[in-house]
Formats: structure tokens, sequence, C-alpha cells
């Protein structure tokens, strides 16, 4: 009878400690717009080399992903050459240079994307940009089933390239508002100690807006126009996240690469989705 009571007492005492645990993860930026409660997280608490398949899947290829950026995107591991891990609680995605060339390049990184997909929500990440001339990091968002761009939109939470050091910018783009046609609508934010620090970037998206914030400081709306018309408000459908940090390309590499940023580190401490 004793030993049913103490393995009942011990399983007691491991649900309660696991959910204390779970509550610790899971603690608010303190940033949060009030009426929103956590639907979606991914903390990165558990130490492996092995790429993080549970929430994510990984877009591969060198193609220059139409900003004749540099990188390779892969989704290997290969020696120390792990692209993408997690370690002392926090995600890094690394863009390392290659003695060798893979696949026709000899810069590999990595680009993941949410396996979820939501509409309408506030969204966090905490992370520490990498420094250096050519380097790309990027928090973002496309639609999940999509086709067309820019038609079908895109949602930059954060975009960071290091030849504008201190400076992070979030961006919407659509068919009637892109950066090919310079009517891209964007802000940026000066930060001080941006790549040396962590910082909480997000956007609250809702069927009215988009705003944009860093560390909680509003700095960035995008009004729907309620014209019903999609060449300017395609927010009307699920999204997915993603991150990734490119090397090069027409921003950022837009004065150079410099060979002294290998290997570029992108830290990421958590990633957070938030819903009414």
């Amino acid at each position: 009878m004793k030993l049913i009571y103490f393995f009942l007492l011990f399983l007691a005492t491991s649900i309660h400690s696991a959910y204390a645990q779970n509550e610790t993860y899971a603690k608010p930026s303190g940033f949060v717009p009030e009426g929103y409660a956590l639907v979606w997280q991914d903390e990165f608490n558990n130490n492996q080399k092995t790429l993080p398949y549970k929430e994510w899947w990984f877009e591969t290829g060198n193609h220059g992903w139409g900003n004749h950026e540099l990188q390779n995107y892969v989704d290997r591991v290969s020696g120390n050459d792990t692209v993408a891990k997690i370690q002392n609680g926090s995600l890094i995605i690394t863009a390392y240079k290659l003695a060798i060339p893979y696949q026709g390049s000899d810069i590999i990184s990595a680009r993941m994307n949410t396996k979820k997909s939501w509409k309408y929500g506030y969204f966090e990440m905490r992370a520490k940009v990498p420094a250096g001339k050519g380097t790309w990091a990027a928090f973002w968002m496309l639609p999940e089933n999509f086709q067309h761009w820019p038609l079908d939109g895109e949602i930059d939470i954060m975009e960071y390239v290091g030849y504008k050091p201190g400076i992070t910018h979030a961006t919407i783009h659509t068919k009637a508002y892109n950066h090919a046609i310079k009517t891209e609508k964007s802000a940026e934010h000066h930060i001080k100690d941006i790549e040396n620090e962590f910082h909480t970037y997000s956007v609250e998206w809702t069927e009215d807006y988009i705003k944009g914030y860093v560390d909680g400081i509003h700095y960035f709306t995008f009004q729907n126009d309620k014209k019903g018309d999609m060449e300017t408000w395609p927010f009307d459908k699920p999204f997915y996240l993603k991150l990734n940090l490119a090397i090069g390309g027409d921003w950022g590499g837009r004065e150079g690469v410099d060979p002294a940023i290998f290997p570029a580190l992108y830290e990421i401490d958590y990633v957070r989705v938030y819903q009414k």
C-alpha cells in the first residue's frame, strides 16, 4: 500500500514539475497585446544536433531564391557543418563557407518553415542576429497555399542586413505594394546592440491591420483599405512562419560579402504564436 502511495506521490510531483517547467518555458515576454492566448510555441530547449524536424520543414536549393542569393539551403548534417541545431536553449542557424562546393555552391545555410499555419494573431520571436556585410537574417510569413508572388502577399516581421548595422526592418509585399516596383510598405527601427544582445521581434495581424514591434515598441503599421481587393490586402488567409539566413543577394549583398563573416550565426531563443 505504501509503495502505491509513494508511486502516486511521485507521479503527481512529476506532472506538476513538468507543468511548471512548461509554464516557465512559455513565460510571456511582456509585450503580448491584451486578449491574446498562446496557441503554439517552439522554445528550442532540447539540445540536439539533428535538424529540428518536429515543428518545421526545410526548403532546399541554390537557385538564388529570386534575389540572386549565394547560399545553398540544405537539410543535412555533415560533420560539424550543421546548418540548424538546438543548443543551450536556442535554435542556431549557421551559414558556412565550404572548402569544397556542395551542389554548386560553397556556402550552405538553412531556410525553415513551420508545419502549421494561422490566420491572424500575434507572432513573436526572440533572437540575436548575425553581424557582417553579406548576412541577411529574416523572420517572415507566406500564405499556406502560396502560388504567386507578390499577389499572394508576404509579411516580413524582421529582416536584418549586415551592411546596415543596428537597423531592423518590417515590410509587407502585395501586388500593389512590393519592392520589385519600389512601392513596398516598410519601416525601420534602430537598435544599438542588435548584434550582441537578444531582442524580441513581432507583428500583430488582424483583419484591420498589420503592426510591427521590436521589444514591444510599435514602429510599423499597414492598414487594410477595406476595398476587398487582393492586390492591396491579400492577408485574409492562413500564413506560415519562416526563418532563414541568406548570404549576399540583391539586398543583403549590396555592399559585397565579407569573407570574415563565416561561420555566421543566427540565434533564436523561441518562436511563439498567440491568437484571440
